[in-house]
């Protein structure tokens, strides 16, 4: 299918535009870590141009984790759409499945594991921007080569982007 498509303005906002997305159209990235994952930014500031929105979605691989993180200032509800895996939140541990959903409000640690055979395909929703822009640093445009990032190449995006996201020590 074809996307409605606008392209960044000065100040990497696009001017508001309806969307009507497939489920494999977006902004379509390869995290540079996580076995390679993919990620499609659906809805921001450059995607649609919405000022306060964030919508994603991911198919974290089979045994790979999103690593135990915060978001400093802003809330973040994930669903589940297809796989299965576990949820740590705070101090609370639950296996998730299709149809599941987790609200994170802002400063909670969380962490998501793919415990099954699938990809753990999940949308996240956050109630501000910012969480995108650690995304496009930590990934590349799908078809580019996905070279793992360095310790201090991470060191220096996640210092760029202490604003929206947190990691905690391993």
């Amino acid at each position: 299918g074809t996307t409605s498509r606008v392209g960044p303005t000065s100040g990497g906002t696009a001017a508001r535009t309806p969307l009507i997305l497939a489920a494999g159209e977006g902004e379509r990235r390869i995290r540079r870590g996580m076995g390679g994952a993919l990620a499609i930014i659906k809805v921001d500031r450059r995607n649609g141009g919405s000022p306060a929105l964030m919508m994603g979605y991911e198919e974290i691989p089979p045994g790979q984790a999103i690593q135990p993180h915060r978001h400093p200032s802003m809330d973040e509800i994930v669903f589940v759409h297809r796989g299965t895996g576990a949820a740590e939140l705070g101090d609370r541990t639950a296996s998730v499945g299709p149809g599941a959903t987790i609200y994170i409000p802002q400063a909670t640690r969380v962490t998501l594991r793919n415990t099954g055979s699938e990809p753990l395909a999940v949308a996240y929703f956050f109630s501000q921007p910012g969480y995108e822009e650690y995304l496009r640093d930590t990934s590349v445009r799908e078809g580019q080569v996905a070279r793992v990032l360095s310790g201090p190449e991470l060191a220096k995006s996640r210092e760029r982007h202490k604003a929206h996201i947190v990691f905690d020590a391993q």
